[in-house]
C-alpha cells in the first residue's frame, strides 16, 4: 500500500488526474472504476483539462461507477448518472455506449441486477483502475459499516451518517433516496490497481482508520491493506491523525527515483 501526502486538495486532485493520464497512454482502451463526490470533481476538472489540451483521449476508454441511488431517474440531477455526464462524461470524448453504472430499474430484482453488472464488468475484462473515496465512516462506494470484505454489487441501506452527509446535495422537502446499488468490496479489490482520494479534516479519522487500523468491516477502506496496488492520495488534513506520516513521506522520497528511472506502479504487466 502506497500513501502519498500532499500540501493541499488541489495537488491531490491534480495527481489523480495525472495517474489516470497515465494508464490511458499506456492502455488507450483502459477500463476505468470511477467515484463521485466533491474530491472527485475537483479531478475530474483536470482531466477536462487535460483532455481539452489533447493530452488524453478517452475515446477508447470504458467505465464502471462504484454505484448508484435506487428509487430515482437517471434524468434526475441528483442521480449518479447525471453527475457523472455533468461533471466529466459531457466535456471529452468518451463513447456513452461504454459508461456503465449499477443501476437497478423499477420491478428489476435486485439481486440480478447486481449479477448483471459483475458479469458486465468481467465481460470488459476486469477493471484497470479504480478510483475511490472515502466517507466519514470509512465507507468506499455504498459500502457502509459491516459490509462484508468479500460482497459483490450489491443493495445497500444507507447509514444516518451517509444520509445526513449527502443531505447538503438534495433540496428541502425533495426525496432523498436511503437505498443504493453498489460495487462490493470484493469488486473493488479485483481492480488491478486502486487509488483512493482523501482531503478534509473531515476524512481524517476514517483514514487513519483505513490505512493504521485493523481490517475490519467496521471500516471497509480497510480491506485496501490486502490490494497489491492501493494508493492513498492525502492532502495535510485527510492525513492529520496518522501516526506514520514521517515514514510515509519517507517511503514517498526513496521511491521517486525508482519511479523515474522505472515508471511507476502502472507500467507493471498485468
Amino acid at each position: 500500500m502506497e500513501v502519498i501526502i500532499l500540501e493541499n486538495a488541489d495537488a491531490v486532485a491534480q495527481l489523480g488526474a495525472r495517474r489516470i493520464c497515465e494508464l490511458i497512454k499506456k492502455k488507450p482502451n483502459a477500463v476505468l472504476g470511477l467515484a463521485t463526490g466533491s474530491t472527485q470533481i475537483a479531478m475530474y476538472q483536470h482531466l477536462i483539462r487535460l483532455y481539452r489540451e489533447r493530452q488524453v483521449s478517452f475515446r477508447s476508454v470504458t467505465s464502471f461507477n462504484l454505484d448508484e441511488y435506487i428509487g430515482i431517474n437517471p434524468e434526475n440531477p441528483q442521480s449518479y448518472r447525471s453527475f457523472m455526464k455533468r461533471e466529466l462524461f459531457d466535456a471529452i470524448d468518451i463513447d456513452r455506449e461504454n459508461t456503465h453504472l449499477p443501476a437497478c430499474e423499477n420491478n428489476v430484482n435486485p439481486r440480478k441486477a447486481g449479477s448483471a453488472y459483475e458479469r458486465q464488468i468481467a465481460a470488459a475484462g476486469g477493471i484497470d483502475l479504480q478510483v475511490l473515496g472515502i466517507g466519514s465512516n470509512g465507507h468506499i462506494g455504498f459500502n457502509e459499516p459491516t459490509s462484508s470484505l468479500v460482497s459483490r454489487t450489491r443493495v445497500k441501506t444507507l447509514t444516518e451518517t451517509t444520509v445526513t452527509d449527502n443531505s447538503r446535495l438534495f433540496k428541502e422537502g425533495e426525496f432523498q433516496p436511503h437505498l443504493a446499488m453498489t460495487m462490493g468490496i470484493a469488486t473493488i479489490l479485483d481492480a488491478r490497481r486502486a487509488i483512493l482520494l482523501a482531503t478534509g479534516e473531515q476524512k481524517a479519522q476514517a483514514v487513519k482508520d483505513a490505512i493504521e487500523g485493523p481490517i475490519a468491516a467496521m471500516c471497509p477502506a480497510s480491506a485496501l491493506q490486502l490490494h497489491e496496488r492501493a494508493t492513498f492520495i492525502l492532502d495535510r488534513a485527510a492525513a492529520s491523525k496518522l501516526q506514520n506520516t514521517a515514514y510515509y513521506q519517507w517511503v514517498h522520497s526513496e521511491n521517486t527515483p525508482l519511479v523515474e528511472k522505472y515508471g511507476n506502479f502502472y507500467e507493471i504487466d498485468g
